[in-house]
């Protein structure tokens, strides 16, 4: 396979992730030459005026991640909503854990931003500046680690060359697979349902949880805020549900999860149709290897129970990149001593984030009626302990 043109890093995969990274290596102090391949077409410019029914809870600290790209200001400030507090409850109707972004002394506990502008705003501006190439609606057909030198084949014909590959292109990561790099999945036999609502009553900056125990199959029904007296919903529950969920027509819909949500937002009238998406657990054995990196989902991808997801991918690109940016002159962005230093500066956090997050979901979904009441017990006990919460709020923040 001979490369016709030679990169020093390519990323694979243009979505946040792998968007984000490419802003963040485009004024790389060595000058790297950078591509980044996206099967999609490039986002369109221009904010659309219906909601994109996919969200993230973007975290302060990779607000100001994004702030520093040039990304942050360039989406309108209307359609980044800050969440100011939260409202966990747990199956029994009674329990409840509150986090307050005052009390904790900051700002904003999160930022609620759709998914299509965010990418728009990340690929802004990256056309031909400081090295960098762009390759839209092409996907990886061949990977080859060939020496000093990793070769690609797109399904367009075009070859390409890098000295290092970052795989950034979701769970069913081609990098990753080529790469030979094993992985653990587990489908959690979940699939997440997502719509936009208006509410009656205004959501005052809240995003709202409710656990459904055992008896509802571990669903999990989140409520974030939305522009003026709207909310995004994410309601992860058992496949079969949400079959029966998807097909329902908007007024039924509204109606069950304004019931499910027990009238916190008052009546809901559905403005955007609902989409679903299976859950599962993924964990790649190791992030590095030789001449290639993975970040975001074709790394590992977890419940969205704590919408933590996006924000680790954001923060695998911020480390990667620093990773880069701070090698010594001159040495290879693809040698596997120096990849290592990004996988031990992610390891503990993707841990600790990955086993939280499926702890909670099996403690909620595990069945009795001692192990419901215990994990309510723990919710009203956690409420009532300043600096468990305040550690809880820290590590979703960073």
């Amino acid at each position: 396979m001979n490369a016709e043109k030679p990169f020093e890093v390519l990323i694979a995969g243009g979505a946040v992730v792998g968007a984000a990274l490419a802003r963040a290596l485009r004024g790389d102090p060595q000058g790297a030459q950078v591509a980044l391949i996206s099967p999609q077409p490039r986002p369109e410019a221009g904010a659309a005026a219906a909601f994109d029914s996919r969200v993230y809870a973007i975290s302060p600290g990779n607000a100001v991640f994004l702030e520093e790209l040039g990304a942050w200001g360039a989406i309108a400030g209307v359609r980044k909503v800050p969440v100011h507090g939260m409202r966990v409850h747990g199956d029994d109707g009674e329990s409840l854990l509150e986090f307050d972004a005052y009390r904790c002394g900051c700002a904003e506990l999160a930022w609620i931003v759709e998914d299509r502008l965010l990418q728009e705003a990340l690929w802004r501006g990256l056309d031909g500046q400081n090295g960098m190439a762009l390759f839209s609606g092409a996907a990886i057909q061949g990977l080859e680690v060939a020496g000093t030198e990793v070769r690609l084949a797109l399904d367009d014909g075009r070859r390409l060359g890098a000295k290092l590959v970052v795989g950034t292109d979701g769970a069913h990561s081609v990098v990753r697979s080529r790469a030979g790099i094993p992985s653990t999945e587990q489908s959690y036999g979940q699939s997440a349902v997502v719509a936009n609502f208006a509410c009656a009553k205004p959501h005052r900056n809240l995003a709202f949880q409710w656990f459904g125990g055992s008896a509802k199959g571990g669903a999990v029904l989140a409520l974030l805020p939305l522009p003026g007296e709207h909310v995004s919903m994410v309601w992860s529950v058992p496949n079969a549900e949400a079959q029966r969920l998807l097909a329902l027509d908007g007024a039924t819909l509204s109606g069950e999860v304004a019931a499910a949500s027990r009238a916190a937002l008052g009546e809901l009238s559905l403005v955007s149709a609902q989409r679903g998406f299976p859950l599962r657990r993924l964990a790649a054995s190791r992030l590095v290897a030789p001449r290639i990196a993975l970040a975001g989902d074709a790394a590992h991808v977890i419940h969205p129970l704590a919408g933590q997801g996006a924000n680790l991918g954001l923060q695998d690109a911020r480390a990667l990149a620093a990773v880069l940016a701070a090698r010594e002159p001159g040495r290879d962005p693809g040698e596997l001593r120096l990849l290592r230093r990004y996988e031990r500066s992610r390891a503990e956090a993707n841990l600790a984030m990955a086993g939280t997050v499926h702890g909670l979901f099996r403690l909620f979904d595990a069945p009795g009626a001692g192990v419901a009441r215990l994990r309510n017990a723990g919710l009203n006990l956690a409420d009532r302990l300043p600096v468990l919460k305040n550690l809880l709020m820290r590590q979703a923040m960073s």
